[in-house]
């Protein structure tokens, strides 16, 4: 699940950039206004985590463009601006959630799932190939009812061959979506692949996680081989 993080101070972005990658999160980071929309015009994000006060268009426009061309991505804006007023004006311009620096980091990793339970509400809750089953907002894998234990990039990279179930993913677009930006190596995604297929697979007796030569990976269901 990728993330999207507008923030004009260096070190701060940095510091959510760390943390948000440990609690499994792909994070992406614009430094500036103008950079920042743009991002969230192209990329294809769960959240984004959006400062007012920056460089070359602040926050308030940023959200008000992006709900004015139907971009519907969540949007928690993080910001030294805590008066009522500067509240008020951020969600009225699209903001679905407001945090004050200082922050609580675990208040903000809640905040951020709270809305990716609230977008689930308008997707699929539950990601179901055959009887493999990924709850997103919970995190949690099940194979014909069983629980199956993931680290948080084995549930990403799981996620997006779920959410396109059937298609052939390119190695590139999972190393997009589940590692950080500085991965490039391929060889990552094979090696997670391969721990995958012995926990949802091999442990099963199955054969849903496909690879496509010179491609990627498909995941399919295919209980009538089970």
């Amino acid at each position: 699940m990728r993330i999207l993080v507008v923030e004009d101070e260096v070190d701060l972005a940095r510091t959510l950039h760390t943390g948000l990658t440990a609690e499994g999160y792909s994070v992406d980071l614009a430094h500036d206004g103008r950079h920042g929309l743009w991002m969230a015009r192209s990329g294809e994000y769960a959240v984004v985590v959006l400062d007012l006060m920056l460089p070359g268009l602040n926050g308030y426009k940023i959200c008000a463009q992006l709900r004015r061309e139907g971009n519907a991505t969540p949007i928690l804006v993080l910001t030294a601006k805590d008066g009522e007023w500067d509240q008020a004006e951020a969600l009225d311009t699209g903001a679905d959630d407001y945090l004050a620096k200082p922050f609580s980091y675990p208040v903000l990793v809640a905040r951020l799932r709270a809305l990716v339970r609230r977008a689930a509400a308008v997707a699929p809750p539950v990601l179901a190939v055959g009887d493999l089953s990924l709850d997103v907002a919970a995190r949690i894998c099940r194979r014909a009812g069983v629980r199956v234990d993931l680290t948080p990039r084995e549930f990403s990279v799981l996620e997006l061959l779920a959410r396109r179930a059937g298609q052939a993913v390119s190695k590139a677009d999972l190393l997009y979506h589940a590692w950080p930006d500085d991965a490039l190596d391929p060889n990552l995604v094979e090696a997670r692949v391969s721990v995958l297929r012995k926990k949802v697979d091999a442990a099963f007796r199955r054969q849903s996680l496909q690879t496509v030569r010179g491609i990627g990976y498909r995941l399919v269901d295919d209980r009538e081989h089970g």
